[in-house]
């Protein structure tokens, strides 16, 4: 039995990663704002490290899911510094106490995001391909930084991970929701891509890093075959049971959305894990097909 450390495991990917890990027998500690259950830590990242640090001493790993949601209002300047500092925050407050515990984690797993590459086309990116310039290519950048400071004293994964599908939670409730009420199709031009992953996928290739000693470094958390939006339209549309035909204009997105229109709906980028095909990982879902008719049947 490991004990694993999980801050910011709370929302969709958390809950799904702390139920795999107990049911493989594992302790998990939670690191929350709000403790509601046995093993759930106090924590206050941007306050003194001492009443929660100790959880990191002797665990075997610490995983890092932390942040604030991109995707919860409109970037005003005062949303963009919460959404940059939630990360950056958190992650110094976890490399802190790893730097003092006496008895270090062995791996660190931290989260980052597809946003990493900045918008690129239908160019593809690996782990090997250099930042963007956009505002989550900084954010990612800065966040990744932090978190490869712990690397001298525990293995650091840096979980770029793409659109996580799932039935309840994640983004594609909010994808599905026009063609339920028969107003879905394509946002845009529907030629940029998106690198998504299922949630069971996500969890499984989570689990992997950690017990894996030779993956350190960036690892696209991502399914093996990103799709166009419109593709996606396409896809979802079917396994619903509805049209893909009212197109969504880039200036009306805009006009909604503001600046986050471009980077989340309008940009996108065709992300592929080479590190995970390259060491050996199995995807259960690897197209967009399977995967959306595990979730809808």
């Amino acid at each position: 039995m490991a004990t694993i450390v999980i801050a910011g495991g709370t929302g969709l990917l958390g809950t799904a990663l702390i139920e795999a890990f107990r049911l493989d027998g594992h302790r998990v500690v939670v690191l929350t704002r709000h403790p509601k259950h046995d093993h759930d830590v106090r924590w206050s990242p941007g306050q003194d490290d001492g009443s929660w640090a100790g959880a990191l001493n002797g665990a075997d790993a610490v995983i890092n899911l932390a942040g604030t949601s991109i995707a919860s209002g409109r970037w005003t300047a005062a949303r963009k510094t919460a959404i940059h500092d939630s990360r950056t925050q958190a992650t110094s407050a976890l490399v802190r106490a790893i730097a003092s515990a006496s008895q270090p984690p062995s791996v660190f797993l931290s989260a980052s995001a597809v946003g990493y590459y900045g918008v690129r086309g239908d160019e593809p990116a690996t782990e090997a391909t250099p930042a963007g310039s956009d505002f989550l290519a900084e954010v990612c950048r800065d966040w990744e930084a932090i978190a490869t400071q712990a690397s001298n004293r525990s293995r650091v994964v840096l979980l770029r991970s793409g659109v996580v599908f799932a039935r309840q939670g994640g983004a594609l409730p909010q994808l599905a929701l026009p063609f339920r009420l028969f107003a879905g199709g394509p946002a845009g031009t529907g030629r940029q891509f998106v690198s998504w992953i299922h949630l069971h996928d996500w969890v499984a290739m989570t689990k992997w890093a950690l017990a894996t000693a030779t993956i350190a470094g960036p690892l696209n958390v991502t399914a093996p075959a990103p799709v166009t939006n419109e593709e996606l339209s396409r896809e979802i549309a079917r396994a619903l049971g509805r049209p893909s035909w009212l197109k969504a204009p880039s200036f009306a997105l805009r006009l909604v959305l503001g600046e986050m229109a471009d980077a989340l709906v309008l940009g996108g980028q065709r992300v592929i894990p080479d590190v995970a095909r390259r060491n050996g990982f199995v995807f259960r879902y690897p197209t967009v097909e399977s995967a959306l008719k595990e979730i809808y049947g």
